[in-house]
């Protein structure tokens, strides 16, 4: 299988970071202060992300699971609830209700793979009555503690509709817009506003292959003063006297390095080159693909502007004559890495006791679809390449 370290030149890896702006002299900044942990460039990394984001706050944290980790605390998820969360993401997501003992309940995708809207409405409908702290499940009597949607891949979830739902009945929605970095609503009552912004609370993550990378790293947002405090109280320690160590809780160290944040400045203020390249990327797929049987580059929610993170192929066996297996395995062996979809968190071992409702439409994507190479550099004659190998028969 394809190993980005085999140091082939001519090798097309899946995600790469691009260093192309002052991510060295913002760090050299740091390192020349002695500014290592703390210092001002903290400071201007949440700003950055602020103005970005349209949100009061943003909190820097050490990773996007971290960051869900907090946010679940702050709206008030206590063991035994359960959280709303969708079965196509990354698995940090139901690992992070797993941390505060809660448990999940997956919910299928629509056709961009985002969690379905009106699954989560009837799941209340259907499933759920009133309670004293809000919704419960009829079945066992729980509370439905919180929902996350994820902006899979950079697309915006349908958000009017999920707030919708969760304003009915009195359920806090954090965000997950770890993959969304530079995704935004071009129309309708978001227009304009950014993912991660319109919840209750909102997470975005820097790991090494996003749009904006730290090396690793993540922020929390919101507008809510009181989930702010919460959250920050939290991420450092939860220090009531950081003079003389006085903890009256149980805290975290989930605070993110002032290098970190260096190089999260840097990136940001290459953003909207970035985005805007990776959009004439996806555009040069589609065009290039349009014509093959079985194959279709996963559209884009209309109304939207999405940072086209990730680019999905759907690959249809029967009209293309081969599988998404068999497709990965050749592009593998002419240096082109590519992945599959994840796997589906309701099929993961550690949630297969989980609730599930209208997934069938997220186990058929998630066997059909190939991610194919879309670092920020990437070029056109790469992108060439990698379409001449995918219209081999």
């Amino acid at each position: 299988m394809f190993d980005v370290r085999n140091g082939d030149d001519e090798a097309i890896p899946l995600s790469v970071p691009v260093v192309a702006g002052n991510e060295w002299a913002y760090v050299k900044e740091c390192l020349d202060a002695g500014f290592l942990a703390a210092g001002p460039m903290l400071g201007r990394f949440e700003t950055a992300l602020r103005e970005l984001s349209g949100a009061r706050h943003a909190i820097a944290c050490s990773s996007g699971t971290a960051g869900l980790h907090v946010a679940l605390l702050s709206v008030g998820v206590h063991p035994g609830d359960l959280v709303i969360v969708p079965t196509i993401t990354f698995a940090a997501t139901a690992n992070a209700v797993a941390y505060v003992q809660a448990e999940p309940v997956f919910v299928g995708c629509d056709e961009f793979l985002n969690i379905d809207a009106e699954v989560v409405a009837s799941f209340f409908r259907d499933e759920c009555e009133a309670g004293p702290h809000g919704p419960v499940l009829h079945a066992t009597g729980q509370r439905v503690a919180a929902m996350i949607p994820v902006h899979v891949f950079g697309n915006p979830c349908d958000m009017v509709t999920l707030l919708a739902t969760a304003r009915e009945h009195g359920v806090p929605v954090i965000e997950d817009a770890a993959e969304s970095v530079g995704s935004r609503w071009t129309t309708g009552p978001l227009a304009g506003r950014h993912t991660g912004s319109v919840g209750d609370m909102g997470v975005f993550s820097f790991n090494g292959n996003k749009v904006v990378t730290c090396g690793g790293g993540g922020a929390i947002l919101s507008s809510d003063d009181e989930m702010v405090a919460r959250s920050r109280y939290l991420i450092d320690q939860a220090k009531d006297d950081s003079v003389r160590f006085v903890h009256n809780e149980v805290g975290y160290n989930y605070r993110l390095s002032a290098v970190a944040a260096a190089i999260g400045v840097a990136q940001l203020e290459l953003l909207g080159q970035i985005v805007e390249t990776k959009r004439r990327n996806a555009r040069r797929y589609a065009e290039r693909l349009s014509s093959l049987s079985g194959l279709t580059m996963l559209g884009v929610p209309k109304g939207t502007a999405p940072n086209h993170w990730f680019y999905a192929l759907v690959v249809d066996p029967l009209e293309a004559g081969f599988d998404r297996e068999q497709l990965m395995a050749r592009l593998s062996e002419q240096g082109i890495q590519t992945r599959p979809l994840w796997y589906p968190s309701h099929l993961q071992r550690p949630f297969a006791g989980c609730r599930a409702y209208g997934v069938d439409r997220a186990v058929w994507y998630w066997e059909r679809i190939l991610n194919v190479p879309c670092s920020a550099d990437l070029t056109p004659d790469a992108i060439d390449r990698v379409c001449d190998a995918i219209e081999m028969r």
